[in-house]
């Protein structure tokens, strides 16, 4: 292993959808759109498989100050090129009420391959999410955090949901994304490596199998990048809040620096069986932040109120020196607000209290996301 400390560089995606300012449908973005996009922020926009997503990536970013100001231009670019054209980006990982055999995927051959591939699968692939890369220069390095970090992937989930829509019905699933996302093959919680060479080992074997061409068809809600010396998080839903995609930003920087610290003083997090862990995965796609999650040294299921209070305790050191404390201590503040499925659910439940039709109140909520979207860039 390296002697140097990882870097813990961030770059954040976000994938959106687009909707008409007046209908709230969704619709594909037009050529114009992008070329616009494009024409302003380069290879830091991109078409997603699907004709009504775009999808942003920041740069590499020293500190999440850069992030949320890289984040926050692209946001607010996007969103004025939308505006020329009537229409408006939403950050949410399922439209609330369109219907995914409705959507044409974009002419790409990538995308193509992927449909021939992946089928029916793909085609239901109407959901957005948001991904996490954090610099780790050395791969087994990489490797050893991947195996310890899968802990934690729950508890940050459950801060992004914001699925709690399908096809115009409420689901209840605080994010109903992982349902369609989990379809696809080499998708879930990562397998545990020994090293690199291992990981490496693995992925070759279907690499030359022909089934996959390269690393960037693994799906994991955790991986090495296959492009970039980071490991990803990609469990997340994206947040229509730029304050909510940072602090989740913060949070996954700050972890893996508290678990690189813990191995460089000859200890390390308790891995638990990836059964266990599933089920709190499980728990925090159904409940969002209102059911708890397991406390698996305690054996019992804890609220979540407390245990991310004990993970802002846990990385308060390590945000410090990184610069990120105050994104980390906003974790606690989302659970008095809600997460976004929660309060599309709020909004959604208030707006049929007050006599307005299923229709309506579904365009309530996208409404709220289109509002959402621009706050706070």
């Amino acid at each position: 292993m390296s002697t140097e400390d990882p870097s813990f560089t961030l770059g954040i995606e976000e994938e959106y959808l687009v909707v008409d300012e007046t209908t709230l449908d969704l619709v594909e973005a037009p050529k114009e759109v992008m070329d616009a996009c494009v024409a302003e922020l380069g290879d830091q926009v991109s078409p997603e498989f699907l004709k009504c997503q775009i999808e942003v990536g920041t740069g590499v970013c020293a500190t999440i100050a850069d992030a949320r100001a890289d984040l926050a231009h692209l946001r607010r670019t996007i969103q004025k090129c939308c505006a020329a054209h009537g229409l408006a980006p939403i950050a949410a990982a399922t439209h609330p009420f369109a219907n995914w055999q409705d959507q044409d995927h974009t002419d790409k051959e990538r995308y193509r391959d992927l449909e021939k591939d992946l089928a029916g699968v793909a085609r239901r692939m109407l959901i957005c999410g948001m991904h996490v890369h954090v610099g780790i220069d050395d791969p087994d390095l990489r490797i050893d955090l991947l195996n310890q970090f899968s802990y934690f992937l729950p508890h940050l989930l459950a801060l992004s949901t914001s699925s709690p829509f399908w096809e115009g019905r409420e689901t209840g699933l605080h994010s109903y994304r992982l349902t369609v996302f989990d379809n696809l093959p080499r998708t879930g919680l990562p397998p545990q490596f020994s090293s690199f060479s291992e990981y490496e080992r693995s992925i070759n074997t279907i690499i030359d199998a022909g089934i996959v061409e390269d690393a960037t068809k693994i799906w994991w809600d955790l991986r090495p990048s296959a492009r970039f010396p980071t490991l990803e998080s990609r469990i997340c839903d994206v947040s229509p809040k730029i304050d909510e995609t940072i602090t989740i930003a913060a949070l996954t920087q700050s972890l893996m620096r508290m678990l690189y610290v813990l191995r460089r003083e000859n200890k390390r997090w308790r891995q638990y069986d990836r059964f266990l862990v599933e089920e709190n995965r499980w728990r925090a796609q159904r409940y969002g932040l209102t059911g708890g999650l397991i406390d698996f040294g305690a054996g019992a299921v804890v609220p979540c109120a407390q245990l991310i209070d004990e993970l802002v305790e846990l990385v308060t050191p390590h945000a410090a020196a990184l610069g990120c404390l105050a994104e980390v201590q906003h974790a606690p503040m989302m659970l008095e607000d809600g997460t976004s499925a929660k309060r599309q659910m709020r909004t959604y439940h208030e707006t049929r209290e007050a006599g307005a039709s299923n229709d309506e109140a579904l365009k309530a909520v996208v409404q709220s996301l289109v509002d959402e979207f621009g706050a706070g860039v």
